[in-house]
């Protein structure tokens, strides 16, 4: 009966679990945003004109991949953690198995759109033939290879649903250490490699993303006995469960792909008002945003777990705790960050090696957009809700309102004025919808769904 022991999900003070939960997967995703940051800055060191653009141009694909893996995730992630709040293992282990396989199946999605659409998508984004020829070779790679990627998603999420984030962070801090390592030797040269550049810095993403995985498989292996995973199973996947998975999923992909085409959109839109200091302004914004969105990424993804238990034990008091608790560490953090982006924008442009002229124009554009972080704090900790009660539709509906439908739109709008300093404030106005959206829909599901529950 030991498997059917009560999870600390269900029985911990609030705080310390939130914490206890949390704090693995933030630390591990601040050590992602750091060593993205430390990719960026090898580019920048090695080609300062064109470099940091390429990975701009690059940067929509990759991120419609990560939608993919991680929207497959939150899926099975949700109904592990929902199934073990119901003592359900075997459906808990079904979960788990078949979001193996639908990941395995996302990677040959990738491998095809490698092969078919790398070079007219980039070609559609610049002019610029270095940047063409370092953004062509960079996304082959690591598209190619995002075996490793999918994997490292899958294993971690697993961790991430048992309460077991502190393993999680052992698997993805290990393969940030391998990238950096690797991005300074491969890059320029060092050691056994040859110098390789841009296509350096792609071959030691999938190195750290197959070492990640590795990791991950091996602690699923040997502390997660709460379900099994089994290679079988993998491959024998139940329709029902396909279907259960992609209806929490399928709302979280549609919501990353749409910031995937938001990346596109704005590259456009940037690269036309101000050519490639645009695009490489528009990168170094989203590789310096990172290490104040991910932490709070990952708190959401330490939360949503505990919310999607309790809600399966039926413990309101519980709930609610955990989302006040949540939203006033997710608002520390972007407040943080804003200060940050005020006081030191010329400080965090040098890290990328910025030319004067990108230098200008990027202290601008740091401190206006900046402004929108705490609004997008309270929204990322809404959209957390949605995901753990199997309402992402709720969270699709403002990711589209914020990016296709305001921010997109906006941007373009303030275009035609011919000042690429006022395009930024389309990210306030954006957030400001979007939160709008955000706390309608937040009313709907704790009326629904939140206070009838009895413990």
């Amino acid at each position: 009966m030991s498997e059917y022991k009560e999870n600390k999900m269900g029985t911990m003070a609030i705080k310390p679990l939130v914490v206890s939960m949390s704090f693995p997967i933030m630390i591990s995703m601040l050590v992602q945003a750091l060593y993205n940051i430390v990719d960026s800055y090898f580019i920048g060191q090695y080609d300062p004109n064109y470099g940091v653009a390429a990975l701009t141009v690059a940067f929509p694909l990759q991120t419609l991949m990560i939608a993919f893996g991680s929207g497959t995730g939150v899926g099975f992630n949700a109904i592990l953690s929902r199934s073990l709040g119901e003592k359900n293992p075997q459906k808990a282990g079904a979960s788990a198995n078949t979001g193996i396989l639908l990941n395995l199946i996302n990677y040959l999605i990738f491998l095809i759109l490698s092969i078919t659409v790398t070079s007219a998508f980039v070609h559609g984004q610049t002019s610029q033939a270095q940047t063409i020829a370092y953004a062509e070779n960079y996304l082959h790679i690591v598209l190619g290879l995002s075996a490793g990627l999918f994997l490292q998603m899958t294993f971690e999420r697993m961790l991430q649903a048992t309460g077991r984030s502190h393993l999680s962070m052992i698997s993805q801090i290990t393969g940030a250490l391998v990238n950096t390592i690797l991005d300074y030797m491969m890059i320029f040269g060092h050691g056994p490699f040859s110098k390789m550049g841009v296509a350096g810095a792609a071959y030691a993403t999938v190195i750290g993303q197959f070492v990640a995985a590795a990791v991950g498989l091996s602690l699923n292996l040997y502390f997660c006995r709460e379900f099994r995973l089994s290679l079988a199973r993998v491959f024998r996947p139940q329709a029902a469960m396909v279907r259960e998975i992609y209806y929490v999923g399928i709302p979280t992909v549609a919501m990353m792909a749409v910031g995937s085409v938001m990346s596109w959109g704005m590259n456009l839109i940037l690269g036309h008002a101000a050519g490639d200091n645009g695009l490489t302004i528009f990168g170094i914004y989203f590789k310096l945003q990172s290490f104040f969105f991910m932490p709070v990424f990952g708190l959401n993804n330490g939360i949503i777990p505990i919310l999607a238990y309790n809600y399966g034990a039926r413990r309101k008091n519980r709930i609610k705790q955990t989302l006040r608790f949540g939203i006033m560490l997710a608002a520390v953090i972007m407040v943080t960050g804003t200060l940050v982006f005020w006081i030191f924008p010329n400080g965090l442009l040098k890290l990328f090696n910025a030319s004067p002229q990108v230098t200008a124009m990027g202290i601008v554009a740091l401190r206006i957009i900046s402004i929108h972080f705490p609004l997008a704090a309270v929204g990322i900790l809404f959209g957390g809700i949605f995901q753990a009660f199997a309402k992402s539709t709720y969270s699709l509906v403002v990711s589209l309102g914020r990016q296709m439908f305001v921010l997109l739109p906006v941007a373009w709008f303030l275009s035609l004025f011919g000042n690429v300093n006022i395009i930024w404030f389309c990210f306030i106005i954006a957030e400001g919808v979007s939160l709008a959206l955000s706390i309608i829909f937040y009313r709907k599901v704790r009326c629904e769904m939140i206070e009838p529950l009895r413990e």
